[in-house]
């Protein structure tokens, strides 16, 4: 078999992670026909579809997220290694590292805010994977997620927003949605599932509802992903009441029941004080901070 075409896995990779044709274009600095012929080229190699197209956002089928997941660690894993081979080079940018529904939901529509209150300080955000270390020697500060605060030597981590969840869904599926969801209901509209298979179970238990031996539904390996298709009226998801505030906000998605899971699990901002760092950086990264507090305690405000 044929060597499985680069240009085309960078070109799928980056539609997966960003979740539009068009971004994804603007952010390989290409053309959306041209994205667009990629995938097309890779699904032919692969011998089958990887995007279900049928809504206005496209949806990774099962196959071609397992294949995202993969290629954005390999991807990752590439950029770090060439990074340690040339250690002198620097930019001097801050490095934040964020997982995917940090980066997409909270930090990025802000970061304009921080620009105009620094401009001196340079930013460089690259993306953390959960349930990986995160390599210090490289990164200034970073946003994790997990049922535990983040440890080790030299490791100072403060939890930054809960990771607690509801159903929620877009506003088209709520008009026939009962006053608290019933097992029946939600595996008539869809239920769309994260990759953790007992949070529907654990929601269903303590509601009082049903739990079917058997949860159909579509699976997000990530979770913008989740987000997307819950926006898009695919079905209901639990989505973390934190990470969509906006779509909350503005009426994008709906809140279902005010029964949560995952009320164990939380983000966390984490640095080390293991790596040295000249004082211009120390500035930077308490600046970083102190504007992370001021949005914070907006938020709250």
């Amino acid at each position: 078999m044929a060597q499985p075409p680069l240009n085309a896995l960078r070109a799928f990779e980056a539609v997966a992670r960003i979740g539009s044709f068009r971004a994804a274009a603007d952010s390989l600095f290409v053309t959306q026909p041209a994205v667009s012929h990629q995938i097309r080229h890779l699904e032919e190699w692969v011998g089958a579809p990887l995007f279900d197209r049928s809504g206005r956002v496209p949806v990774l089928l099962p196959r071609g997220a397992s294949l995202a997941r993969d290629l954005t660690m390999a991807f990752d894993a590439i950029d770090a290694a060439c990074r340690r081979a040339r250690p002198a080079v620097s930019d001097g940018a801050l490095v934040v590292a964020a997982i995917p529904s940090v980066a997409i939901c909270w930090l990025i529509p802000r970061l304009p805010r921080f620009r105009v209150q620094h401009p001196e300080i340079q930013l460089r955000v690259v993306y953390a994977h959960h349930g990986h270390d995160i390599d210090f020697a490289t990164t200034d500060l970073a946003f994790t997620f997990g049922d535990s605060c983040p440890t080790g030597e030299g490791i100072s981590s403060r939890p930054f927003l809960s990771g607690r969840s509801v159903p929620v869904a877009s506003p088209a599926l709520v008009g026939s949605a009962p006053a608290e969801p019933t097992s029946r209901w939600l595996l008539k509209v869809g239920l769309l599932h994260d990759s953790d298979p007992t949070g529907w179970r654990t929601w269903l238990s303590r509601a009082g509802q049903a739990v079917p031996v058997r949860l159909p539904g579509a699976i997000f390996e990530d979770f913008n992903l989740l987000r997307a298709a819950a926006l898009a009226g695919q079905g209901v998801a639990l989505c973390s009441l934190a990470m969509i505030k906006p779509d909350l906000a503005e009426g994008r998605l709906v809140p279902l029941s005010d029964i949560f899971v995952l009320e164990d699990f939380d983000y966390y901002l984490t640095q080390s004080g293991m790596v040295p760092m000249d004082a211009a950086r120390r500035r930077a990264r308490q600046a970083f901070l102190s504007w992370i507090e001021a949005e914070q305690a907006a938020d709250a405000g």
